[in-house]
């Protein structure tokens, strides 16, 4: 792996682990669709494979980006963790909001280290990741078409405000924390579909926070707050590859490629968190399956 390499993938990295088209996805597609020496040192799918300790570091790059876009809320919610334990209740927003992307972690947390391994070499191929990047582009445009429905219907019955001006963390708090709690478990489960490469993890949690009931952009800060751990975790669990075999000759590329990540990802959850104010998943969903659909076709005529 060279830096220009690291540097491409880790920026492809930062951007579409937030942007609901899947990370895993692209990492997969774009080596094998530019070819050459990219498809030989970039396989996911590969024993043994120095691109895997390098995604790793892209991923703990990437969380820390979370981690300072959303640093006031997690400041909140930490806060909230605290207080419940010390009052023995749940009653604020942020406590609960707390304790809901807790029990929301938990099933991506189990199957991810039950399941990871195997769907990622036996699915980790190029044809499979652009068969599941154009169900990922169905799924977001069920999705949104559904959340058009039920806001229709909505506004049938009761005129609601336009979301304008700053968006107000309080509030969203509340809002976030008042989602029941199986609800937010099978927001959680739905994220173990993106282990799927192909499978964009924020989409799938978007489209499951607007079917019960929240908005584009309440729906994006939810699935980024659920992301952050699970992203951070996975990659502190794996960490450990990068100082053994799998990380020796490309400490330096996993460097400027996190680095990249980092920025990367910084712009994207502050574009995304002003875009899905007004807009949708509409563009992303036809991306998705334009982008697999001619992956497929490209890479069935010259396989």
């Amino acid at each position: 792996m060279d830096y220009f390499e690291a540097i491409v993938m880790g920026a492809i990295q930062g951007i579409t682990e937030l942007f609901p088209v899947s990370s895993l996805g692209h990492a997969v597609l774009i080596p094998a669709l530019v070819g050459g020496s990219w498809a030989k040192d970039l396989s996911v799918s590969a024993p043994e494979s120095p691109y895997l300790a390098f995604i790793v570091g892209l991923h703990v790059a990437t969380a820390l980006a979370l981690l300072l876009f959303f640093r006031r809320d997690w400041v909140r919610i930490i806060r909230g963790f605290f207080s419940s334990i010390k009052n023995r209740r749940i009653q604020t927003a942020p406590e609960r909001l707390f304790w809901l992307l807790v029990i929301a972690t938990i099933p991506v947390g189990i199957t991810g280290l039950v399941l990871e391994h195997t769907f990622r070499t036996v699915l980790g191929k190029p044809i499979p990741a652009a068969i599941f990047l154009m169900i990922n582009g169905a799924v977001l445009g069920a999705g949104e078409l559904l959340r058009r429905r039920a806001a229709r219907r909505e506004a049938a019955t009761v005129t609601t405000p336009v979301e304008t001006g700053e968006p107000d963390s309080l509030g969203d708090d509340a809002v976030l924390g008042s989602i029941p709690r199986w609800r937010a478990v099978a927001i959680g489960a739905a994220q173990t579909l993106a282990l799927l490469p192909g499978i964009s993890r924020s989409g799938i949690a978007m489209v499951g926070g607007m079917a019960v009931g929240l908005s584009h952009r309440e729906a994006a800060r939810f699935s980024f707050l659920l992301a952050t751990p699970v992203i951070l975790a996975a990659g502190l669990l794996k960490l450990p590859d990068l100082f053994g075999p799998l990380g020796n000759g490309i400490q330096g590329q996993v460097l400027a490629g996190s680095a990249a990540a980092f920025v990367a990802a910084l712009v994207a959850v502050g574009f995304l968190d002003r875009y899905f104010r007004t807009r949708t998943l509409l563009p992303f969903a036809v991306y998705s399956v334009l982008a697999g659909g001619g992956s497929l076709l490209w890479l069935t005529l010259h396989g």
